[in-house]
Parts: C-alpha cells; sequence; structure tokens
C-alpha cells in the first residue's frame, strides 16, 4: 500500500471515530443511575471473584464472575431496547442474575473457607430493589398506554 492509500484509511478510522461519538450523543448518555451502580458492582465482583481466584477457589470464582457482571451488561443493553417489551425482558433478566449472583454471595457467607463481603451483598440489594421499580413502573407504564389506545379505538 502506498502512502495515498495509508492516508485514506487513517481518514477512514478518524471518520468512524466521529461516528462513534456522535452515535455516543445520540443514545444520551446522561448520567443513569442504575447503569453506573451496576457497572460499578461489576468492578468490584471482579475484584471479588479476584481474591477467590488467589485462594483457588475457581469454580466459586468462575459462577460469580459471570452473574456478578452480567447484570451491568444486561442493564446496559436494556438501554438500546427495541421496544417497551424487550425493555423489561432484558431487565428481568438481570434480576434473574441479581437472584443467582446472591445466591453465590450467599454460599460465600455461610462457607468457613470462603471470603464474604458484606458491602457486596448491600450494593447488590440496593440495585436489585432499583431494578424492581423500573421493571414495575415500565409495566404498569406499558399498561396504561394499552389501556389508552384500547379506549381511543
Amino acid at each position: 500500500m502506498d502512502l495515498n492509500g495509508y492516508k485514506c484509511l487513517l481518514y477512514g478510522y478518524f471518520e468512524f471515530y466521529e461516528l462513534l461519538l456522535e452515535e455516543k450523543s445520540m443514545r444520551n448518555d446522561k448520567e443513569n443511575l442504575i447503569v453506573k451502580l451496576s457497572f460499578e458492582f461489576a468492578l468490584e465482583i471482579i475484584e471479588f471473584t479476584e481474591l477467590l481466584e488467589s485462594l483457588r477457589k475457581y469454580n466459586m470464582a468462575n459462577q460469580l464472575f459471570r452473574s456478578g457482571t452480567s447484570i451491568g451488561a444486561n442493564i446496559r443493553e436494556a438501554q438500546n431496547a427495541e421496544s417497551k417489551a424487550d425493555f423489561i425482558h432484558k431487565f428481568k433478566i438481570a434480576a434473574k442474575e441479581i437472584d443467582e449472583t446472591d445466591y453465590w454471595l450467599s454460599l460465600c457467607e455461610k462457607a468457613p473457607s470462603y471470603p464474604f463481603k458484606i458491602e457486596l451483598r448491600n450494593k447488590l440489594m440496593s440495585i436489585m430493589k432499583i431494578t424492581t421499580k423500573i421493571i414495575a413502573s415500565s409495566k404498569t407504564n406499558s399498561s396504561s398506554n394499552q389501556q389508552i389506545f384500547k379506549s381511543s379505538n
């Protein structure tokens, strides 16, 4: 490839980067509490699972890593849902992951040879409460919209 080819390639990368920045601003990425909390929780889960691995608790570390980081991934995916039903569905998946993460943390709490951090449980319960309210209010808003649509026909 000659110099002009590299310049075109480089120019293409810059255009792509500008499009990504534009897309991010179109998504309206203003601070979103549940996205922020679930992301921070995932970071803490990563740190805790590294501790478990250092203690050779590989199976628990793997299970906790998967469920604990999946919460934030599903909540973030819900931000780009294609419909209200899709949004609710993704939050319901996050709620299931919250329940599974609580299970693994409970095992850590009760098993004498495992470490446990109460702060993780407390943060998880906060995320659970917010997630439950989002699901409930989204369902209520969805059924209200359906009632309005039915009554206008």
